[in-house]
């Protein structure tokens, strides 16, 4: 018996019939039923066409997971997979985009002075913080920001708007290491006594000092170590927290649309500066189970055990403003809408300020002399 077979050609399928069949055999970045970008929107948490509506779910079950401090170590470039580097050539701005992308725009200074560079991406991301804002909401945040700063020039609070903000992912890495310690210390606890000096009488400070020692041990979770130049360690903790406990496993799909810095710190440096954190938090904890007032010193040698790690991406939207040719970016959590940033001072308004300073205090002497305080 001859077997036959029947051809079933792409145009007697339907466009949602197209789309099933995609979606169950690829990793969709083109839209299957109009051929345009998809994009990912933090409001529906899907990936969508914002021509012609079709969208995609995306999977959120699968958490971020913790991995082992060995693998760290390993040289890894597994990100070039399905990354691309491009560079900025007006500010230096390292951006990493999905290979189906083309960057338009550098997200830390807004010129299209952009080229890419066949650069080792290096060690690919296991986690990642999706955007829950989009960049309407993360305008809307910034612009209350940007109201309260009073010593800025006008032309910055009115820039501050949806289309000066692109979100970019901002590379960073979590530990988890118990730590366990013996210390011991020589603390100090003020008193004052009154005393007869030359027959008068002096009331001075004097200081009770007494030994400590005990065995001290705590889980550090997730001591969040941020890896790129594109943002200070003390930005990130002024829009900290990030949900790093629900962090999602690393997907492609979350890119599409944004755009993410390559890492210019690796997980040995991040692991120095969170070993760092530890050591001053575990100081903290110990001396907060005392009653003191000064330090002679404490001594606390840390062990670290069941090390792990997360190289994962957070979500931040990237302001900039280019002021008397100088470049100021502010920064938006993509998660809560926190925002940092440096801004430029308007030359008049300091001097109002100054102005009114030297109105107060030559009012404040007129008042002394019509006391008759001089």
């Amino acid at each position: 018996m001859k077997n036959t077979s029947t051809e079933i050609k792409e145009e007697d399928l339907s466009p949602q019939e197209i789309a099933e069949a995609t979606e169950s055999t690829t990793d969709v970045s083109k839209c299957p039923t109009c051929g345009a970008n998809l994009v990912y929107s933090p409001t529906d948490k899907t990936l969508m066409c914002e021509y012609c509506g079709y969208s995609k779910k995306i999977d959120f079950t699968n958490l971020g997971e913790e991995k082992s401090f060995s693998e760290l170590l390993k040289t890894d470039n597994s990100w070039a997979e399905d990354a691309r580097v491009f560079v900025c050539n007006n500010c230096g701005a390292r951006q990493v985009l999905s290979k189906n992308e083309i960057s338009v725009k550098c997200s830390f200074c807004g010129t299209t002075n952009v080229v890419e560079k066949n650069d080792i991406l290096g060690l690919k991301p296991n986690a990642l913080l999706p955007f829950l804002l989009d960049s309407a909401a993360a305008g809307n945040h910034a612009r209350t920001w940007a109201k309260k700063r009073w010593l800025a020039p006008r032309s910055f609070k009115k820039s501050v708007n949806p289309e000066n903000i692109h979100g970019n992912y901002i590379p960073a890495f979590t530990f988890d290491s118990l730590i366990k310690t013996h210390y011991e210390g020589r603390l100090g606890k003020d008193h004052t006594v009154t005393v007869r000096v030359n027959g008068k009488t002096v009331t001075r400070t004097e200081t009770k000092w007494f030994h400590v020692s005990g065995y001290f041990e705590h889980f550090f979770n997730d001591v969040l170590i941020q890896a790129s130049d594109s943002i200070s360690q003390k930005s990130i903790n002024k829009i900290s927290p990030f949900d790093t406990d629900h962090s999602q496993q690393y997907k492609n799909e979350f890119l599409h649309g944004f755009t993410a810095s390559q890492y210019s710190k690796d997980g040995e440096t991040c692991w120095k500066e969170a070993k760092g954190v530890m050591q001053n938090a575990t100081r903290n904890m110990i001396l907060s189970k005392y009653d003191y007032d000064r330090v002679d010193y404490l001594n606390f040698p840390m062990s670290y055990e069941a090390i792990t790690y997360k190289y994962l991406l957070l979500p931040i939207y990237v302001g900039h403003f280019n002021f008397r040719q100088k470049l100021y970016n502010f920064f938006v959590n993509g998660q809560n809408g926190k925002v940092t940033g440096k801004t430029p001072l308007s030359p008049l308004r300091v001097g109002l300020l100054v102005l009114l300073g030297l109105v107060a205090a030559a009012g404040i002497v007129a008042l002394i002399i019509i006391n008759g305080g001089f």
